[in-house]
């Protein structure tokens, strides 16, 4: 624990330890910060977003150990020596990740809010191996919103980038379906 802070009532915080993108990551938090405030706000990684902060959204789905997860409603405590991946982890080498070339590809943003917890959602759907028709894609992405109705296109990426994030992630063998995106998923990276 480190020394308290006059501004948050004398509570101190905790040290905690975190994979972030590849890299160990020694923090200090207090116990109230979600995991979406740590990385915003404490970590500046800005592309994971903050839409509805109630979890119905889906704009700050991240990858923590294996699932996606709303990043919004989580405690970043809860979270010692997990492995997160965010959008900003899954390119390598300056090269894009084949989920976020197909975004690209075939124009699936519009304002590009949405995009970064689309992209995270859409990579774990994948891994899941549940997803294998349009309606079961749409039906597994279901708790990602795009506002600006670029569903089609989102869609289509998906399809196009499925083969590819495949063979880069691995599937799941159970594959069982547990409905749209509704909190917590397997998923590898």
């Amino acid at each position: 624990m480190t020394d308290p802070s006059a501004n948050t009532g004398g509570i101190a915080t905790c040290s905690m330890t975190i994979m972030l993108n590849g890299e160990s990551r020694a923090l200090d938090v207090y116990p109230w910060t979600t995991l979406l405030d740590l990385l915003r706000e404490q970590l500046d990684l800005t592309g994971t977003k903050k839409g509805c902060d109630h979890g119905q959204c889906g704009a700050c789905t991240v990858l923590l150990n294996g699932k996606r997860i709303n990043a919004c409603l989580t405690l970043a405590i809860m979270h010692e020596d997990a492995e997160l991946t965010t959008i900003e982890g899954l390119a390598s080498d300056e090269a894009l990740h084949p989920m976020q070339a197909a975004f690209v590809t075939h124009d699936a943003f519009q304002c590009g809010y949405c995009t970064p917890g689309q992209i995270c959602s859409a990579v774990g759907m994948v891994a899941e191996g549940r997803a294998q028709s349009a309606d079961e894609i749409r039906e597994q992405m279901s708790g990602n919103l795009c506002r600006c109705g670029a569903y089609p296109n989102i869609l289509a990426a998906i399809e196009a980038a499925m083969p590819e994030t495949r063979n880069r992630v691995g599937v799941f063998e159970s594959g069982a379906p547990s409905g749209g995106h509704d909190g917590v998923r397997e998923v590898k990276p």
